[in-house]
């Protein structure tokens, strides 16, 4: 059956090199991690910090950053491991795909603090040169669930509706009819490609925010959780997966709605923050002379 669809999704998601199977979602991710870190040391360098260091910090951040993914997402769809047919092993297999970005943000976050200490940087200003590099890595990432056919919205007829399979996760593949056909469950909204635009739009404001205004230390951060969090609340809301919900509404709706709220309130009060310390600096210079 041919369905009318712009976008074909990939029948397969892992290969293997010899006994080693390399998995596109895990190359996405890997891929996004040194965008991430070199556009970061361009961005650290241009502060006047030492671009080698990032790499020190990110040898705590990505790790963290992981285990908090993997963990957000376990918490937050427990049936899927601990439910009736759930399996509490299939919990470690991140290669399947399951990464939340509130726990890998909140963790990596956790992580890039220990490293900044230990590498004495400081740490506003790398979560700053961070910021942009952060959410292309998140767009590249969000390929990796286009091979794994995975996290898209309802159904459309749209000129760029995405082909979806059934897809058997154990194996890495698309599950196939008697004929050798890849079996097609129907067009969908390509939410991972809405969000893979958005997190690049997102990234170019940053970068322009950064240059245009005079902003303060922490504030370009700030600036990327608002700006993701606003375009996670729409998209979230297409998505079709099966999810936990409050209130009506699924819980990463919730999560972006809390998140976006700290992300304003960090931004005003870095704001604030940097007021105060220069209204009192021009009394602390007359006394030091």
């Amino acid at each position: 059956m041919v369905l009318p669809t712009e976008i074909p999704s990939p029948t397969q998601g892992v290969w293997y090199l010899g006994p080693v199977p390399l998995r596109a979602y895990a190359l996405c991710i890997l891929a996004g991690i040194l965008v991430a870190v070199w556009l970061t040391q361009r961005r650290l360098a241009a502060r006047g910090g030492d671009p080698e260091r990032v790499i020190d910090v990110a040898m705590w951040a990505v790790p963290f950053g992981i285990v908090g993914g993997r963990l957000y997402h376990v918490i937050s769809s427990p049936q899927a491991y601990f439910g009736e047919g759930g399996h509490p092993v299939d919990a470690l297999k991140i290669w399947n795909g399951g990464l939340g970005i509130w726990g890998a943000v909140a963790l990596g976050a956790l992580g890039a603090w220990i490293g900044c200490r230990r590498s004495g940087v400081s740490y506003l200003d790398f979560a700053d040169a961070l910021a942009p590099g952060l959410i292309i890595a998140q767009a590249i990432g969000r390929w990796g669930n286009w091979f794994n056919n995975e996290l898209y919205g309802g159904p459309t007829d749209l000129p760029w509706a995405l082909q979806i399979h059934e897809w058997d996760a154990t194996t890495g593949k698309a599950v196939r009819d008697a004929g050798g056909q890849a079996v097609v469950l129907g067009s969908y909204h390509p939410t991972f490609l809405y969000e893979s635009l958005w997190c690049l739009g997102v990234a170019a404001l940053l970068v322009w925010a950064d240059r245009r205004f005079r902003l303060r230390p922490g504030q370009v951060f700030a600036l990327y959780v608002m700006g993701y969090t606003l375009g996670r609340v729409w998209i979230e809301m297409m998505r079709v997966d099966q999810a936990n919900h409050v209130l009506g509404l699924r819980l990463n709706v919730w999560t972006s709605l809390l998140v976006f709220a700290f992300g304003l309130a960090w931004f005003v009060l870095a704001r604030r923050q940097s007021r105060s310390v220069s209204t009192a600096d021009p009394m602390e210079s007359h006394t030091s002379e």
